[in-house]
């Protein structure tokens, strides 16, 4: 058996659409805007697709009869259609939903059907079997209908990467419908005027809205894309369907990337895609239930497996959960939105980051790698979109939640060395720019960048010199006193991981530049009006236990005791500079 991969092309050879939009029919009910939907698609296939006007077949009311539709859609499996093609067919008008001995079945109804004539329907099956009759490697189904029967046998998972050459080189027939069985389509009230919900949000999506990284738009984004937004939408009562069929390829709606990437012939260049994530309802598991199964699996490393399956589907979950569908980066940017965002991320992170301070805790090198994924995608949602400065900025703060969870409860079980892992974890991220990035270099730029702007700005923290760590300190405290009952303990627990987190991007910030700079904490203030200093504990406990020092044996500050002294030094003078009486 031949491998498709060493015979398709990573490019299309033509682009063709069969599009049906029935508002009338000879017995149905008529809709208002499927001939309108139709139009729309076809046009932004033209505009924005670039597709060939001649390679769209399109199927208007008293045209897209059942004959009519079966003869322009079995058309395609003529030999002028190549293998390298993609194609496209559209669907807008009425869905119907019989039961039969082994479940559903799902019809389209053309507008010559006879209600009470199934023959006169068209059965999605057929629909299905007959185009492995076609040839082209690609194939997207689009229903604005809703109906039942829908046997998908695969899709992508949330946050899996993929190249987006080798998707070329796959066979693909994937399917979105506008809603499932017993779901009534909305025929009106969409985002676009004259269009459905359904089609509104998909056209918003193919003009800009559901494109990824570069321009990029795949089946499987834009599939996620309209989902989130009808199943969310207030107006709608659908729950759209999709995924694959048949393959495991991605059909590729737009890629100026693969142009320039094939101009290079002598190397192989792919571009590494990461599947989006669809908003999808809460989970249904509380956190104390999650907590639970975690320090479980975390008692044998047997488990390891288990638990890093748990762990993947709380950050699909939360990835899910912060998306850009539901933290816009442009609109409303105003006290009252930063305000309901602080709160709400803290919401959508919390279990993840409970999760990171048990594993910081309890953890075994065995769980490392799982451990420092919770870091490495956390910020999978931050990408080089525009927006509104401070909502740009903010799409950290989950990340800043769960380094703290993660490192308050190192501190507090003597943990330097899950500390240690945690602030060398690698993220990539284009917009924090060229240089590789550690997360304590994202939590050294995103705490000066938000720390102070977006944190006064929250009632009762408008005249703290450090608000967001005084609100987190008391935010966090009795989430992670339920899990490690850490008790009087955590005021202390807390300033030690702020200061070593502070040398830590000290550190870090004299390797790169000659600036001594580290977020301050509440030990800042500490400095100047109590007699307690964490600064000065920490860089007295160092001294006296020199090498022994817990966190240089767990590897900080590149073991050197004479590294330590130089950071700590430096960073002293900074505090003692800032006056704060």
């Amino acid at each position: 058996m031949t491998d498709l991969r060493y015979i398709l092309k990573t490019s299309y050879t033509n682009s063709r659409a069969l599009i049906i939009g029935i508002n009338k029919y000879k017995e149905a009910p008529p809709l208002s805007y499927a001939v309108s939907d139709a139009l729309g698609v076809r046009q932004e296939l033209i505009n924005t697709l670039k597709f060939k006007p001649e390679n769209i077949v399109c199927l208007q009311d008293e045209g897209a009869t059942k004959a009519e539709i079966l003869k322009n859609y079995l058309r395609l499996a003529n030999d002028d259609v190549d293998v390298d093609d993609r194609i496209i067919i559209f669907f807008a008008g009425h869905g119907d939903t019989r039961r039969g001995n082994r479940g559903e079945v799902g019809y389209l109804v053309p507008h010559d059907a006879v209600m009470d004539d199934l023959s006169t329907f068209i059965r999605w099956n057929d629909l299905t079997r007959d185009s492995e009759l076609i040839r082209a490697k690609h194939m997207l189904f689009i229903m604005d209908a809703c109906y039942g029967g829908l046997a998908l046998k695969r899709s992508l998972h949330a946050g899996s990467a993929r190249f987006l050459k080798d998707m070329m080189l796959r066979f693909s027939r994937q399917v979105l419908t506008a809603g499932k069985a017993n779901e009534e389509v909305a025929d009106a009230n969409g985002p676009l005027a004259d269009h459905s919900i359904f089609t509104g949000h998909l056209l918003e999506g193919i003009r800009g809205k559901a494109f990824g990284e570069s321009g990029v738009l795949t089946a499987t984004a834009l599939m996620a894309y309209v989902y989130s937004k009808v199943s969310n939408d207030i107006n709608s009562n659908q729950t759209p369907h999709y995924g694959h069929f048949e393959g495991d390829g991605d059909f590729v709606l737009l890629a100026p990337r693969l142009d320039r990437e094939d101009e290079k012939a002598d190397r192989d260049i792919d571009s590494l895609l990461i599947v989006p994530y669809p908003d999808e309802p809460p989970c249904l598991a509380t956190t104390d239930e999650k907590i639970k199964k975690v320090k479980s699996l975390l008692a044998a490393d047997s488990s390891s497996i288990e638990l890093h399956d748990v762990v993947v589907d709380e950050m699909r979950h939360f990835l899910s959960q912060s998306g850009v569908g539901i933290f816009p980066t442009s609109g409303e940017s105003g006290t009252a939105e930063v305000i309901s965002r602080v709160s709400r991320y803290e919401y959508v992170v919390n279990d993840l980051a409970l999760i990171a301070s048990c594993m910081s805790y309890w953890g075994r090198p065995v769980h490392n790698a799982l451990f420092q994924k919770i870091f490495s995608r956390v910020t999978d949602n931050i990408d080089t979109s525009g927006g509104m400065s401070n909502l740009l900025a903010m799409r950290i703060y989950p990340l800043i939640i769960a380094a703290y969870c993660a490192g308050i409860a190192a501190v507090e079980g003597g943990r330097y060395d899950s500390l240690a892992v945690m602030f060398n974890t690698a993220v990539d991220i284009v917009e924090y720019g060229t240089q590789p990035q550690l997360v304590i270099d994202l939590l050294s730029q995103g705490i000066s960048e938000i720390g102070q702007s977006i944190f006064k700005q929250l009632p009762g923290h408008e005249r703290n010199r450090v608000p967001m760590s005084e609100h987190l300190y008391k935010e966090l405290q009795p989430k992670l006193d339920d899990i490690l009952f850490i008790g009087r303990n955590y005021e202390r627990s807390y300033d030690d991981f702020e200061v070593l987190l502070a040398l830590a991007c000290a550190d870090r910030k004299l390797k790169r530049s000659d600036r001594i700079w580290g977020p301050i904490g509440r030990f800042g203030w500490k400095a100047y009006s109590s007699s307690d200093n964490p600064l000065e504990r920490i860089i007295f406990q160092a001294t006296a236990q020199g090498l022994n020092w817990a966190p240089l044996r767990a590897g900080m500050f590149d073991g050197s005791k004479e590294r330590f002294e130089y950071v700590s030094t430096q960073y002293r003078e900074l505090i003692g500079g800032l006056n704060w009486h």
